[in-house]
């Protein structure tokens, strides 16, 4: 079995995430070894979506203000509809996602999560996958989309939706054990704004 003991890994998450996206790939990083803690931007605790209603609440181990990007080895990214549409609109959120992009650490990210990741202006070239209807966004933002249930470019994990759990998790322990990919390069194109 996989062994992330000496690993710490931040999943970053606002009001509103799809309560199975953000529980199961903890509970996969925890059977692991791994440390994990949940960071949200107000700390305290947090609101999960369940499926057609608010869910359970959990309590963020950090707030955003006080975690830092070079403490941890990999990101997640649960999904839900409110939660990633107010990440993308926190820009310290922005940045401590970009830190991660940025180093080549792992990040994973699933159904609606890539959406954070568009604001980092990071993942042009990159091959990923989403819920449905980001396909177009992620498009925009430069993305070979593909649909399958886990895709794994260089240390980035993106699934679909939460029937694609099992292979998401098994796929994002073994990009953290991989630990750093090299970055790729992030080439903008004359006249767009950095």
């Amino acid at each position: 079995m996989a062994d992330l003991s000496n690993k710490t890994i931040a999943i970053l998450t606002e009001e509103g995430f799809e309560q199975v996206e953000l529980t199961s790939p903890q509970e996969a990083l925890k059977a692991a070894g791994a440390t994990v803690h949940v960071i949200s931007p107000e700390g305290g605790e947090v609101k999960a979506w369940d499926k057609t209603n608010w869910g359970i609440t959990i309590t963020a181990d950090k707030k955003l203000e006080d975690a830092n990007p070079d403490d941890y080895d990999a990101l997640v990214l649960p999904g839900g509809v409110l939660n990633p549409d107010k990440l993308r609109q926190n820009k310290d959120a922005v940045a401590f996602v970009s830190a991660f992009l940025d180093e080549g650490k792992p990040v994973a990210a699933i159904c609606h999560g890539p959406q954070t990741l568009i604001e980092t202006d990071m993942i042009s070239g990159r091959t990923m996958t989403s819920y449905p209807s980001l396909k177009t966004d992620l498009k925009n933002a430069g993305v070979n989309w593909v649909d399958e249930e886990v895709v794994a470019d260089k240390g980035l994990v993106t699934s679909r939706t939460p029937a694609d759990l099992p292979a998401f998790n098994k796929k994002m322990i073994e990009e953290i054990l991989e630990g750093k990919h090299q970055v790729p390069e992030v080439h903008h194109s004359p006249g767009q704004e950095i």
